[in-house]
């Protein structure tokens, strides 16, 4: 099944752009696909793989796989049951959740569906007390995890979307306020109560004073804030985004639990390095200290091997379980996941590994930086 292609018979233009482009001319999101095709695999024979592990602890959350769903913000846009249909699809087999700032569910909700806790992604405003709201509200949610969000400062070239956009005249009010194109691509500023009316249909902001917003990706955000937001958090901190060795050996020295190697999918800024390349240097920056979760371009098993072989402890999915969502619903996000999990139990047994931490750098060849 083409989940992409099913998507796309299902979604009206401009919400389907919003899934498959990036930025510019889209190369950042080809060549996270291509750092793939450039890795091969060594495969070893002759070993009892019978009995497969897959596994894997992330800062002290147990998960049945490495397989961890990314935030994906919006997603009654592409479904009516959108954040709750995914965290149904991902509890059965004990996917990790990472919940998005601007998701059309609340995280109380979207925890009830998955029956355990989820990883609740953040963006920074200008504003601390909002981002500090935020983060209470998900620690008391029982979030295990705050995940921050740095690769985006500045408004996005989102070309192709915004080509899309031109020919989508459809009512869009069911998920988000007329003014959500126009904050998006950073023309509505403080006054016009453009970051209000973007945020109207995203429960993670009810009833915080957002009168004072400006900016949902602040261009002065800097170490300082981590510094700051990692003295307020109470529980594990990750910073999402970081793509060399120098930023990841940044956020060691300042507390942070656990990387993502994260180019938005591609969507923030154009001619990035694959993340796949830029993951072997942020785990020589950060030497085994903190884990780290490489998302971006994974469309099949052997791609979750080769992430894992290059040394993270876990890979990030989102537009494939988008797909799923928007073509099938909640079944949708089940076949895409259970597709992924075949795939990754058979590329494990074809190269000789029984259980993720066996498997290393020794079962890959090819360009990797």
């Amino acid at each position: 099944m083409d989940f992409e292609s099913a998507a796309r018979k299902t979604l009206p233009p401009a919400h389907f752009g919003y899934l498959a482009t990036g930025v510019d001319d889209d190369g950042t999101v080809r060549a996270n696909r291509e750092g793939y095709a450039r890795l091969q695999i060594r495969a070893r024979r002759l070993v009892d793989v019978e009995n497969i592990d897959m596994s894997v602890s992330l800062c002290g959350t147990k998960c049945h796989t490495p397989i961890v769903l990314s935030p994906v913000s919006a997603q009654k846009a592409f479904h009516p049951e959108g954040e709750v249909a995914v965290a149904r699809a991902a509890r059965a087999e004990g996917h990790l959740v990472m919940l998005s700032t601007v998701a059309t569910a609340s995280i109380e909700d979207v925890t009830a569906a998955r029956g355990s806790p989820v990883w609740q992604q953040l963006y920074a405003t200008n504003v601390w007390e909002v981002g500090r709201a935020l983060v209470k509200r998900a620690e008391a949610a029982g979030s295990p995890a705050i995940v921050l969000t740095v690769d985006l400062q500045e408004g996005s070239n989102r070309e192709t979307l915004f080509r899309a956009e031109r020919v989508d005249n459809r009512e869009c009010s069911a998920c988000h306020q007329s003014a959500y194109t126009g904050f998006a691509r950073g023309r509505i500023r403080g006054g016009s109560g453009g970051f209000a009316q973007y945020a109207a249909r995203k429960p993670m902001f009810d009833g915080l004073d957002l009168s004072k917003v400006t900016a949902v990706h602040p261009p002065n955000l800097n170490w300082d804030f981590v510094k700051r937001l990692r003295d307020t958090v109470t529980v594990k901190l990750l910073l999402k985004g970081i793509v060399t060795r120098e930023d990841a050996q940044l956020a060691v020295k300042h507390g942070v639990d656990g990387l993502m190697v994260s180019n938005h999918g591609g969507r923030s800024e154009e001619t990035l390095r694959p993340t796949i390349e830029s993951l072997t240097e942020v785990i020589e920056g950060v030497a085994g200290r903190i884990p780290v979760i490489v998302d971006g371009g994974i469309r099949r098993g052997t791609d979750i091997f080769k992430a894992l072989a290059l040394g993270a402890s876990a890979v990030g999915i989102g537009r494939p379980y988008a797909w799923g969502l928007a073509a099938f619903g909640q079944s949708g996000v089940e076949a895409v996941l259970e597709i992924l999990r075949r795939e990754f139990r058979t590329i494990m047994r074809q190269a000789g590994t029984i259980s993720v931490d066996k498997i290393t750098r020794d079962y890959i060849v090819g360009r990797s930086s």
